[in-house]
């Protein structure tokens, strides 16, 4: 064989070779956009919810804004503020949750609620804190965190990091209290 029959196949195939290695090139905006996957979301606006068990009225919630968002694990988010006003047996209001953000993942029964978080209980004890978790599972403890809270009673400010609270927030109890707390002399032991 000659070696002028060779040079016209290797030519051709260094042509195209050089072709297929430029044609190839992908921006990396492009690679994103192809790999993007649409996530079907569902806005509500002026939300209102009332939840019930056993045909007992247990809670009212509202909020201007809600997304329900069909992602791996779907979930429900209220991005510009929450109120819950939560009942008792007897249809009476029991306690109110406020908080500027809450996310409510479905598949793990739970809220998380952030930003300004607030509850108060019928006697007028108030929680703040800025994150809480709101689990319907935990009978008797369905309010915790372990961040810092702040409690204000009508007597006194009780400070601490981490807490755990029954949803009425009539009982409640903080992991590692900070500051002042003040006991009344017929507490201590003799």
């Amino acid at each position: 064989m000659n070696y002028k029959d060779l040079y016209i196949p290797i030519l051709a195939a260094v042509f195209a070779g050089c072709f297929f290695l430029c044609s190839c090139e992908n921006t990396q905006e492009e690679l994103d956009k192809f790999n993007h996957k649409d996530i079907a979301v569902e806005e509500g606006k002026n939300v209102v919810i009332k939840y019930s068990v056993g045909g007992r009225k247990k809670a009212i919630l509202t909020g201007p804004v809600m997304y329900r968002v069909q992602d791996t694990i779907p979930y429900i988010e209220f991005p510009k503020s929450i109120h819950v006003d939560f009942f008792d047996i007897r249809d009476s209001l029991d306690s109110k949750l406020d908080a500027k953000y809450a996310q409510y993942k479905e598949t793990q029964s739970r809220v998380f609620l952030k930003d300004s978080v607030r509850v108060i209980n019928v006697k007028g004890d108030t929680l703040y804190c800025n994150e809480l978790y709101w689990d319907r599972a935990r009978t008797g403890t369905e309010f915790y965190t372990d961040k810092p809270v702040r409690i204000r009673t009508r007597k006194e400010t009780l400070d601490g990091i981490g807490m755990e609270a029954s949803q009425d927030f009539k009982e409640y109890h903080i992991i590692k209290p900070t500051g002042i707390v003040s006991v009344p002399a017929a507490q201590f032991p003799n």
